[in-house]
């Protein structure tokens, strides 16, 4: 843009007047010439941002490897071919792909949000070159055309404004204001915060109303959505909780394993004195032993039970590491704008001479009525003051209300709609019919105000004038004091407030003139509208709120409106607000305390969410963050959980969120977090179950590598319980119950280890149980004269039944599990339970598994001691449950 790049501020524009930004362009009134707008074109390159960078399928499939356990598992099936087990490495190395595979598949398409923001553009544009009106691709566009802005056009670059006639521009996904932002030609101060440059007009938003001309001042990656593209590339997504704790346990299992393995092997080759090749298969055996391959699938499985179980709460998970993150949030930084409001304009309250009424009734529905002070219904008796401020309402107003499927709409503007809304509750519905309009002065941001002429069947003229109320009071003849004050104390209660007036004109006037609203009006009142709080709003942030959740309102609002919202859902009795621009004028240092203290953040600019997402994960929060438009997504990206709206968002905002939110409201918000707790409590059980599993394998090959005695499990035979009977005993606690405190419990710190003292005890406690038990069916099956894959084969059974038992231990960490109603648990348990059951037959009696896994068939008495040693893992585990429950008591 030649404002930046000539004189290195790009806010110059906004202080320049028209005739000056002409001459600083050096273009003339009728636009570019075409050899002119060429040469740019060439110099400065397309009208298109920067497309963003893809990794191939192959790239993303290749990354699927670069986990540690797996590469641990491809080195052992390596090191198994190499001393000639190719059967052991290729069952390894099958692990190994079905894993990468489930991965692939379910770690979602790559994000698109810069390609959502390309789309953001026109892809055509009238511009004026060479005195002509022309329209070219936008593309095309360069800096110094003239743009000429119409009713629905989407504008094409950003645009210094030199003409704009009623000049409205919806500008939501850039700035978040809910209502069009009313466009001018005055200069406005360098350091506007971006909502208020009204005499720009910025790439992809969409004009509402009115006509306008503007020079081209930025084009491409230089324009405000450009800039927002670039903080995108720029813009690294943090790690989830999960994600992170799972790599953490990675590199702790990798490092201990192979340190173990090494030792292992030394031990066996130059102390037991085995040979190098059975010592290799042995280091195999331990590392298949220690590594949970069925982890992935298991998480991959619990999380998306719990996609599923959000999708229900209309919360649609774009990436599955996200589910179990929000159970990790303690600070959601939320819109106000249709997620904690209705997105719906409504009066709220009226102020006549007569004194101050209330309006009840949601939404643009024409139902309710009007209430005195005290709250009584007075719809049936209306003072004649509000009747006439009522016709006042529907006649001066361009817009119409329909009924669909979905409810009332308005079509036309926002605030229109609820006067009209209004209207129609105080019995005005008809005045549009008894008074025709004959013409009007169409508002104007210079002059704040619409009039409209109206005759009714006599002919007799009345002129009525909507505006803003300083606009309006020095048009009457009087206005009571009252009424005055009323402005700013409906101001403060977040209503935006309208004034209307009237005047009677001589019989059968035909044309409204300027001079007719100048002066001598009748004032009629004042109309306080809000985007009233949706009703379930208040309770869902008081149940974040009680769950050790802040809950900070960000709003491209003004700050007297939103701090009323916030203390009406409860954010905060008295909220702390701040403007954007005053949060990014403080020093680095001073950002992360200021956004901790502060509730309500206002009038934010796309780059100030960001700085203020940043500082809030300095002072080591773990962050949510709510958006709908363009100007969301590069928060929503550096978030910990970004949350986009379905209905009313930005494709750009959903690509670049892991959560959409299907109905845009805020207490699915609250929901999905207890959703996200509730995952984190299954998965918790799930690690808790399958890491003893392994424990125990991992000792009781141990210790036959230390007493340089026969393994009792092989590695084939080892994959086999981790991948099949461990994997499907573990899933049923995908589908365990929410716990009944899990909204009552602070969040879980920001670096809080996956396993904590009490779980490292439980699992030190059980694997030590269950390489007993191994060995215990080993032993006694070799001292039976059984043979070695007889008594391998009852080493596995045994296995297997403690850790049938040990999984209705688990699902109930310290509560005990022989209570009846427990004992029989849910009826996934019972499914995984006969799931388990069949395989394990399978393995013992089918042909082709003994061939595999070289197992063997068995008798009664094998069995029964599977089932007695399990039994006694069970009892032993209740036991050790009692001595816990008692320790508090002493």
């Amino acid at each position: 843009m030649p404002g930046q790049s000539e004189t290195g501020d790009r806010q110059a524009w906004h202080a320049l007047g028209v005739e000056e930004a002409l001459a600083a362009q050096a273009t003339p009134r009728s636009g570019l010439a075409p050899q002119e707008a060429r040469a740019r074109l060439a110099q400065r390159g397309p009208n298109a941002l920067t497309p963003p960078a893809q990794r191939s399928v192959l790239a993303r499939f290749a990354a699927q490897f670069a986990n540690l356990l797996i590469l641990v598992l491809i080195a052992a099936a390596a090191i198994a071919a190499t001393v000639g087990d190719l059967k052991d490495a290729s069952v390894i190395l099958l692990v190994v792909v079905a894993n990468a595979v489930i991965g692939f598949i379910q770690e979602g398409r790559a994000e698109r949000a810069l390609a959502a923001i390309s789309g953001m553009l026109a892809p055509n544009a009238t511009v004026l070159r060479g005195g002509r009106r022309r329209t070219v691709p936008a593309e095309e566009v360069v800096p110094g055309d003239l743009v000429v802005l119409e009713p629905g056009d989407r504008v094409p670059a950003d645009l210094r404004l030199l003409e704009a006639r009623a000049l409205a521009i919806e500008e939501a996904a850039l700035t978040g204001e809910s209502v069009p932002s009313a466009k001018h030609t005055d200069p406005v101060p360098p350091e506007a915060p971006l909502g208020d440059r009204a005499c720009l007009a910025f790439t992809g938003t969409i004009v509402a109303s009115g006509t306008g001309l503007g020079l081209v001042v930025a084009t491409g990656d230089d324009t405000e959505v450009g800039r927002i593209g670039r903080a995108m590339r720029e813009t690294v997504a943090p790690k989830t909780p999960l994600v992170r704790r799972m790599e953490e346990f990675a590199r702790l299992l990798a490092a201990a394993m192979t340190a173990i393995g090494i030792a292992a092997f030394a031990w066996g080759v130059w102390v037991v004195g085995l040979p190098v090749s059975e010592m290799a298969l042995a280091a195999v055996a331990l590392f298949v032993a220690a590594i949970p391959e069925g982890l992935p699938s298991i998480l991959t499985v619990t999380l998306a039970i719990g996609v599923q179980r959000m999708a229900a709460r209309n919360a649609i998970v774009r990436r599955l590491p996200a589910v179990e993150g929000l159970g990790s949030v303690d600070v959601i930084c939320t819109d106000k704008t249709g997620t904690l409001t209705a997105n719906v304009m409504t009066v709220r309250a009226l102020v006549t001479p007569e004194g101050r009424f209330g309006v009840s009734g949601e939404g643009y529905a024409p139902r309710g009525g009007v209430e005195d002070d005290s709250g009584r219904d007075i719809t049936f008796a209306l003072p004649e003051g509000v009747r006439r401020l009522a016709r006042a309402a529907a006649l001066c107003n361009d817009a119409a209300l329909e009924e669909g499927a979905e409810g009332w709409t308005v079509a036309g503007d926002p605030m229109e709609g609820a006067l009209l809304a209004f209207a129609a509750k105080a019995g005005a519905e008809a005045a549009r019919e008894a008074w025709p309009r004959r013409d009007m002065i169409p508002f104007d941001p210079a002059h704040r105000f619409m009039a409209t002429l109206h005759h009714d069947a006599e002919g007799a003229a009345l002129v009525v004038l909507k505006g803003a109320p300083e606009a309006v009071f020095g048009r009457c003849a009087e206005v009571p004091a009252p009424a005055r004050e009323a402005v700013a104390a409906l101001a403060a209660e977040g209503m935006r407030v309208i004034a209307l007036a009237e005047r009677a004109l001589p019989h059968r006037t035909a044309a409204l003139e300027a001079e007719d609203v100048a002066s001598g009006m009748t004032f009629l009142g004042l109309c306080g509208l809000i985007d009233p709080p949706r009703p379930e709003a208040a309770p869902a942030v008081a149940e974040c709120r009680a769950a050790g959740i802040q809950v900070k309102m960000i709003t491209g609002d003004h700050p007297q409106t939103a701090a009323a919202i916030a203390r009406a859902v409860g954010i905060a009795e008295v909220p702390v607000a701040i403007e954007g621009a005053g949060f990014e004028a403080l020093p680095e240092a001073e950002r992360p305390a200021a956004a901790e203290r502060a509730d309500v953040f206002a009038r934010v600019s796309p780059l100030g969410k960001l700085a203020l997402v940043e500082a809030l994960q300095a002072r080591g929060h773990t962050v949510a963050m709510t958006g709908d438009g363009v100007n969301d997504a590069v928060a929503l990206k550096r978030a910990d959980i970004g949350v986009a709206m379905g209905r009313g968002g930005t494709e750009a905002a959903r690509q670049a969120a892991e959560i959409v939110l299907a109905d845009d409201n805020f207490a699915t918000i609250a929901a999905a977090v207890r959703e996200g707790r509730h995952i984190y409590d299954n998965l918790r059980k799930a690690i808790l179950f399958l890491l003893p599993v392994n424990g125990g394998e991992c000792l009781a090959v141990l210790a036959a590598i230390l007493a340089g005695t026969e393994m009792p499990i092989t590695p084939l035979q080892i994959l086999w319980v981790n991948m099949v009977s461990s994997a499907i005993l573990a899933m049923s606690l995908a589908f365990e119950p929410e716990e009944p405190d899990v909204m009552q419990r602070p969040p879980r710190p920001r670096e809080e280890k996956l396993l904590d003292r009490f779980l490292i005890w439980r699992i030190v406690l059980v694997s030590f149980l269950f390489v007993s038990g191994i060995n215990i069916a080993f032993k006694l099956m070799l001292a039976a004269g059984a043979p070695v894959e007889e008594a391998r084969t009852a080493a596995v059974c045994a296995l297997v039944a403690m850790e049938t038992w040990y999984l209705f231990s688990v699902r109930f960490l310290r509560a005990p599990s022989l209570t009846l109603e427990r004992a029989f648990g849910t009826r996934a348990v019972w499914v995984s339970l006969a799931g388990v059951t069949l395989s394990q037959a399978a393995f013992v009696w089918a042909t082709p598994l003994q061939a595999v896994f070289a197992t063997a068939s068995l008798g009664i008495a094998p069995l029964a001691l599977a089932f007695a040693l399990g039994t006694g893992v069970f009892l032993a585990l209740e036991a050790e449950k009692a001595l816990l429950r008692r320790r508090p008591a002493r």
